[in-house]
């Protein structure tokens, strides 16, 4: 069975090893995610550790998928700080283990940040992804709309520069207040 729960920053810190795991996992399987191969382990856990902060400012919000005590997906929800655009998050770092792909645990994941999202008032969503990826068709067949795709964006792991796709899905509608 699979449970999927959200972090607070002490519990981040105390599984940074597991998400290092991940991350790591994620990286070498291929997936542009803003690191590149091969990805130290010293470096991906402190990558995990420094999102702490966030987390605890209440400007990250990072939940887990866990099966068989195992963290297999996390995602993110990346607040920003500016009075005008207090009613969007950015989706960030939505990553499933090769061991736990094809389970729905993407899918799993994405809604729960969408749920959360929307409980918490945010009413756009955005993010970017590497073009042509399994992640696209999952955004896609999700609702997501796709704006446009930014040449030479970043960098695959095996450090090869490729486009991205930029999406946004709006979880409500409504309109801001001083």
């Amino acid at each position: 069975m699979t449970t999927v729960s959200r972090l607070d920053a002490a519990q981040l810190i105390a599984c940074s090893e597991e998400l290092a795991d991940l991350l790591s996992d994620t990286v070498d399987g291929g997936a542009s995610i803003g690191f590149l191969a091969p990805l130290d382990r010293a470096a991906a856990v402190a990558w995990w550790e420094e999102r702490a902060a966030a987390v605890a400012a209440g400007q990250l919000a990072v939940w887990v998928a866990r099966s068989a005590g195992r963290v297999l997906g996390t995602v993110g929800l990346a607040f920003p700080d500016k009075p005008n655009s207090r009613h969007r998050a950015e989706l960030v770092k939505l990553m499933v283990h090769r061991d736990g792909r094809g389970q729905g645990l993407g899918r799993t994941l994405l809604a729960t940040a969408e749920q959360a999202a929307a409980a918490a008032g945010v009413t756009l969503l955005h993010l970017d992804t590497e073009t042509d990826s399994p992640a696209e068709s999952l955004y896609r067949s999700a609702g997501w709309t796709r704006v446009g795709a930014i040449p030479d964006y970043a960098a695959t792991p095996r450090g090869t520069l490729h486009p991205t796709t930029i999406f946004y899905k709006r979880t409500g509608a409504g309109v801001l207040s001083a």
